[in-house]
């Protein structure tokens, strides 16, 4: 995979989700020449990286001047004091691709200028393990080559599909962005309920880890429809089709889902303001 042909990717954050993207990238080819980090508090890993590949690690802002992409990976209460030191990278005319959630494109419209190539993305947590899921908008100063390069920086830690408003962002964020943490949850309370009809404690959680990290793999290989690979574990009168008899019944999962969903979108509404 060729992320980039010319020029220099500027990571700008290099914590967890930055710093599991930046892996991906190397990991699929960018040369490591090509790619500047600013990180004011770098770890072990990122100092011997830089030391032995030649990466460049906070060097002034003013000598790079062949910037294509700027990664902003940085938290969202930190990035109104860290967008305006960048703004000398304009003159290269980049695309300033962020992954801070709630931070809109206007907000950053406002530091970089209104004609500023600019795409605003919420990936999640698998992409540290190559398996994320990134929803992306772009404005319409970002020309179809800038697009097409964020898709495949985007693609080096996982998928990535596109919206064309930007309030579907916060939607995305309530399904994809925390979603992993009600799978988490899920697998919490599987452990939890295994306990409860006699499991040790260890066994159960084994068992409810290795059952979702299954059933989801199965689901990414399967082309089937979810409610299809359902249907195929449940038998009739089956002890499935009892438990799902709980979880179904008078839609109260579902109700409870589209709940929670909900709550987390209309939080991003309000972090988004």
């Amino acid at each position: 995979m060729t992320i980039l042909a010319e020029g220099r990717l500027v990571l700008v954050g290099a914590g967890k989700m930055g710093g599991a993207m930046l892996e991906g990238w190397l990991a699929r080819g960018l040369a490591a020449r090509q790619v500047v980090v600013l990180e004011p508090a770098p770890d072990d890993a990122l100092l011997a990286r830089s030391g032995e590949t030649g990466l460049a690690l906070n060097p002034d802002i003013d000598t790079i001047g062949d910037a294509r992409v700027v990664v902003l990976a940085v938290k969202p209460q930190v990035m109104e004091e860290v967008v305006p030191g960048l703004r000398q990278l304009v003159k290269s005319s980049p695309v300033f691709l962020s992954i801070a959630a709630g931070r809109t494109v206007a907000s950053l419209a406002r530091h970089f200028g209104a004609g500023a190539a600019i795409v605003r993305a919420i990936p999640n947590t698998p992409a540290a393990i190559g398996r994320g899921i990134s929803v992306a908008f772009a404005n319409r100063s970002v020309s179809a080559a800038q697009r097409g390069l964020c898709q495949t920086v985007l693609e080096a830690v996982g998928k990535a599909e596109w919206v064309d408003d930007e309030a579907l962002i916060d939607a995305a964020t309530a399904v994809s962005g925390s979603g992993p943490a009600y799978v988490f949850h899920l697998t919490e309370c599987m452990a939890k309920a295994g306990e409860g009809v006699g499991l040790p404690p260890d066994l159960a959680m084994t068992i409810a880890r290795e059952t979702v990290s299954g059933a989801g793999e199965l689901l990414r290989r399967c082309a089937l429809p979810a409610a299809t690979l359902r249907e195929n574990v449940t038998s009739p009168a089956g002890t499935t089709a009892a438990a799902l008899k709980v979880l179904r019944d008078g839609g109260r999962m579902e109700a409870l889902m589209a709940e929670a969903i909900a709550a987390a979108e209309r939080r991003s509404r309000e972090l988004s303001q």
